[in-house]
């Protein structure tokens, strides 16, 4: 039953983002979150994390529609804490950019259980980069 939640805890933040709804996705934290994000800076902790007005102004700087897919979900549990890790994708136009872009990035989310409820704790997203003399990241990989 609590890996069930967690998917559909997970299911539903895939469907907040697409939607738009910033309410729905900062409804699952913990107020104590801690999140590695692919933006700056390189913490964001508890009510930065969970701010519904700065999701939707963040949602405000894309056009058209915001794709998001989780994919290869796994989660592992044990008690009142749980982590999972997937690669997701997120393909969108930025505001005044000639073109879209379709990014892949790895995500590693732990949870903890609070009052019979999941609630997302630590969020990691990454994105790798080449080891050569560019460091540029590696946003043309696929799965």
């Amino acid at each position: 039953m609590s890996e069930q939640q967690i998917r559909e805890l997970m299911a539903a933040r895939e469907v907040a983002m697409t939607a738009r709804d910033a309410a729905a996705l900062g409804a699952h934290y913990a107020p104590d979150v801690v999140a590695f994000t692919l933006a700056p800076p390189l913490v964001h902790r508890g009510a930065e994390v969970i701010d519904v007005e700065a999701h939707r102004a963040w949602f405000e700087t894309f056009e058209g529609p915001i794709e998001y897919e989780i994919r290869d979900l796994e989660v592992f549990l044990g008690g009142d804490i749980a982590y999972s890790h997937a690669l997701n994708r997120l393909s969108t136009t930025p505001k005044g950019a000639p073109a879209g872009f379709d990014l892949w990035f790895r995500s590693t989310v732990c949870f903890r259980r609070v009052d019979g409820k999941w609630r997302i704790t630590h969020v990691h997203d990454s994105t790798p980069f080449y080891m050569d003399a560019t460091l540029r990241a590696a946003v043309d990989l696929k799965p």
